[in-house]
């Protein structure tokens, strides 16, 4: 439990993420998640933001494709909104991951069904599977496939994602899991409309002992995401958080903090996904980090941003400690293909408030950590 904090949640904005040191990055592709929904929820113009952060030099972004925003009527098929982010993606130069869902995908609230598909609610504390749910199955089947043909002949899309963090509980919202059976029905449609390209399938790596604990808890039945990943995919993504609140009271918040500063005091080594190295070395995979935390998880679903100030789970020096803490994951045991930042809008609607760490920590991620070769993720 040395990895419980107790803290100031909103503390003064220093200085310190022009002093940490930025990790070469050598073959690793850098990146961003993009979500239209928390542009809007953060009170930016997504298609604005979206342009604003295609700007910058990184070579890949991943999109997501919301089964309740493209299918909101049986029968239909809206992609215009889809289309107009992938068509800014092409524009930019950039390569694209489109995480297809169906069921999960990423951005709050993580569940995109239509409910013209699910009229009943989904049972907690059970697996949903094939059997259980079989029209479930088959119409997000069915919407991936239809998907895919759609947006398979554009050759900036170098992966399609297969749900997000697929065989977890959706948080501490829901308790209910797919079924690994479940899962790899998806992964066969999506490699059956489009048999060229990989397939990614991501999890969350705790960097906590308690985190690690529950984890193993919950999913003790078929393994975590992580685990399905390394059985499922030709990528594996890794979603890592090293700080975050659980509870506040008033302006002081409980943490659990796996950092680097913090795992240092401890004598120990850096949080390390040893178990899932060896997983995806063994079976051929290959490895990426999905999501590197780069703003705020405090105890709301939307990321606080008080004047003047930073919260604690996420400051504008950890933006580039936590990529560097990653990247020195890939010096020992593994090559990253790639190095999501996730957070990107967050830093847009904190410079529209008078602060531009976040964003200026990203710059110079990508200013400092040298020339990038190598090949896409899958490829």
């Amino acid at each position: 439990m040395a990895e419980l904090r107790i803290r100031r949640a909103a503390r003064p904005l220093t200085e310190r993420w022009r002093q940490v040191p930025v990790a070469p990055r050598g073959a690793t592709r850098l990146g961003i998640s993009f979500r239209p929904l928390q542009a809007a929820e953060l009170g930016l113009d997504p298609q604005a933001a979206l342009s604003r952060l295609l700007a910058y030099p990184f070579p890949l972004i991943r999109l997501a494709a919301y089964w309740n925003r493209l299918e909101p009527r049986p029968g239909t098929l809206r992609t215009a909104e889809l289309d107009r982010q992938l068509d800014a993606a092409e524009q930019a130069g950039k390569q694209v991951i489109v995480c297809v869902g169906p069921v999960k995908s990423f951005g709050y609230p993580e569940f995109f069904v239509p409910p013209h598909h699910l009229p009943q609610p989904l049972p907690e504390r059970t697996l949903i599977t094939p059997a259980s749910h079989p029209a479930l199955l088959a119409a997000s089947c069915a919407f991936v496939t239809r998907l895919i043909e759609r947006y398979r002949d554009r050759a900036a899309i170098s992966a399609w994602q297969v749900e997000h963090e697929a065989a977890d509980p959706l948080g501490m919202e829901h308790s209910w899991r797919l079924s690994r059976d479940f899962i790899q029905n998806e992964v066969a449609a999506v490699r059956a409309a489009d048999p060229g390209r990989p397939v990614l399938m991501n999890g969350f790596l705790p960097a906590s002992g308690p985190v690690a604990l529950q984890q193993h808890w919950r999913t003790r039945d078929q393994g975590d995401s992580l685990a399905v990943a390394g059985q499922l995919a030709d990528v594996v993504g890794i979603d890592f958080y090293p700080r975050h609140a659980l509870f506040s009271a008033g302006p002081l918040s409980v943490y659990l903090d796996g950092s680097p500063a913090r795992s240092r005091l401890r004598r120990r080594p850096y949080p390390r996904p040893g178990p899932v190295l060896d997983q995806v070395a063994a079976a051929g995979r290959r490895l990426m980090i999905a999501e590197g935390q780069a703003e705020p998880w405090e105890a709301v679903t939307k990321p606080p941003s008080p004047q003047r100030q930073a919260m604690y789970s996420c400051r504008p020096e950890d933006v580039i400690a936590t990529y560097s803490q990653c990247l020195g994951w890939a010096g020992h045991d593994a090559v990253l293909d790639s190095y999501l930042f996730w957070g990107a809008e967050y830093w847009l609607a904190r410079e529209q408030q008078g602060d531009p760490r976040y964003r200026q920590a990203f710059e110079r991620v990508l200013a400092e950590s040298g020339p990038v070769s190598g090949s896409a993720p899958g490829s």
